[in-house]
């Protein structure tokens, strides 16, 4: 498939020709154009050390494949007298991305330009335990809406994006053996959307695609970063050598069901994925809804929970804290194991911060070995409900624009 047709780049076709390592190709070029706002020729024989007539050629094939376009000179009087070299842009217009965060109770669709920068989003309640035709019935008109209000057609998206809560096969696009997902096992997500959308097709585990969120626009600087998300359930996404480490078979950062332990375990009561006792079941937005009721509150959503928290309820406040130390404790020993730079916690329980970060502070320092963290930082997401869209764009742009995709779509050898 061309670079010039309308869904690609897709994956690397099989015996497909890509630039010898070593050498800068069109790929590569293109991603510098991506990680500035704009190069002249000059620029771009200066960073690659590529010779006038290389760079000539290069710049010439992006254009026409429509990567690249050309700015205006910009002027500046007073600064002699030739005409100013003219400069190119990655060309972020050419298409469009679209993506989806669907968590247990809630999901966000977004469409976004070719840097992956989020241009108009949408929320929607939903129930991921009806099902992946229930869930992603709903996602297809969200995508439309968001296209029209765009100006944009079917024929313009370059990509797709997905997040769920669950493990994810991540080369197979397939969610795997889910806890909660009922229904979700290998469900062909690429062919439900294939038969609208002529593109390539992401899926993520939510946590991962919030962490890649968080990383890349506010940590980037940070070798290692786990990002916690405290939701209807519990779960973490893992940055690890400035790449989402994912684990053999996609179940890195499952904190969610080990197993409780610390001083506020006084039970084992069942978890939803079938165990009993894991650090869910305990702390969990929907096992903070089950003490709740049992203690004659009204709280049948996780908004509800965490307005009794902010509220002062004391039922709710002393849940809260005694949620924090039980994460602490699970924290702290995936602090030791990982030694992270920065913990972002985010979701909607991080809005109850002054409660559950008490627990949580308190635990990590006193339990995870000093050098671990001697500079560990702990913050609440910065993205918030928009952490898992950013994620999930930014990854996309990345598969999509890939140097060895990249080449092989323009037949570079």
């Amino acid at each position: 498939m061309s670079l010039t047709s309308p869904g690609a780049p897709g994956p690397l076709p099989e015996g497909a020709t890509t630039t010898p390592p070593g050498v800068v190709g069109p790929g590569e070029l293109l991603a510098l154009f991506r990680s500035r706002a704009h190069l002249t020729r000059a620029d771009v024989m200066t960073l690659t050390g590529l010779s006038r007539s290389t760079v000539n050629q290069r710049i010439d094939l992006l254009q026409e494949a429509g990567l690249l376009v050309e700015r205006e000179p910009h002027v500046v009087p007073g600064r002699g007298r030739g005409r100013p070299a003219g400069s190119f842009a990655f060309n972020v217009e050419r298409g469009v991305l679209l993506v989806c965060d669907i968590g247990a109770t809630a999901m966000r669709a977004a469409i976004c330009d070719l840097s992956g920068t989020v241009l108009r989003d949408l929320p929607l309640l939903s129930d991921v335990t009806e099902g992946p035709e229930a869930v992603l019935a709903r996602v297809d008109p969200l995508f439309s809406r968001l296209l029209e209000s765009s100006g944009r057609e079917a024929a313009d998206v370059r990509g797709i994006a997905l997040s769920v809560p669950g493990p994810v096969d991540h080369e197979q696009a397939t969610v795997v053996s889910p806890p909660i997902m009922t229904g979700w096992d290998r469900f062909d997500v690429r062919g439900w959307f294939a038969r609208t959308y002529d593109c390539p097709l992401l899926l993520e585990k939510d946590a991962n695609a919030m962490a890649w969120g968080e990383y890349r626009t506010h940590y980037s600087d940070a070798d290692t970063i786990l990002m916690l998300k405290l939701g209807t359930g519990v779960g973490a996404g893992i940055i690890a050598g400035g790449r989402i480490h994912r684990g053999a078979d996609g179940a890195a950062g499952d904190i969610g069901h080990t197993q409780a332990s610390g001083d506020d375990r006084d039970s084992n009561p069942a978890c939803r994925c079938g165990n009993s006792g894991c650090v869910e079941a305990h702390v969990g937005g929907w096992a903070l809804m089950r003490d709740l009721t049992a203690a004659g509150r009204d709280a049948t959503t996780v908004d509800e929970v965490v307005e009794l928290i902010r509220t002062a309820d004391p039922v709710a406040v002393s849940l809260a804290r005694a949620a924090g130390r039980v994460l602490g404790v699970a924290l702290a020993e995936t602090v030791n194991i990982l030694n992270p730079r920065v913990v972002v916690v985010g979701g909607q329980l991080a809005e109850a911060e002054e409660q559950v970060f008490a627990g949580l502070r308190e635990m990590v320092y006193s339990r995870s070995l000093p050098l671990a963290t001697r500079r560990l930082e702990l913050h609440r997401s910065r993205l918030d409900e928009r952490a898992g869209s950013v994620g999930l764009a930014l990854l996309l742009a990345d598969h999509i624009f890939d140097p060895a995709r990249v080449d092989a779509g323009l037949g570079a050898g």
